[in-house]
């Protein structure tokens, strides 16, 4: 296992554990983001977990 696979590994850990990828970035030592999301991968458990605003019922109105 080269050193490469465990950061992407362990960046992608992160992210499967809901942690801001801005987290992410500071504990790999990156200066843009745009390298961070190179490592990551989405899971595809946490893909079907997101629901869309567009899917979501609207708040309750204020009752003040």
């Amino acid at each position: 296992m080269t050193p490469h696979i465990l950061r992407h590994s362990f960046a992608t850990h992160l992210l499967e554990q809901k942690v801001d990828i801005r987290v992410t970035q500071v504990l790999l030592g990156h200066k843009k983001l745009q390298t961070t999301a190179l490592y990551t991968q989405v899971a595809t458990d946490l893909l079907r977990s997101v629901i869309s605003p567009l899917d979501k019922p609207p708040p309750p109105p204020d009752t003040q």
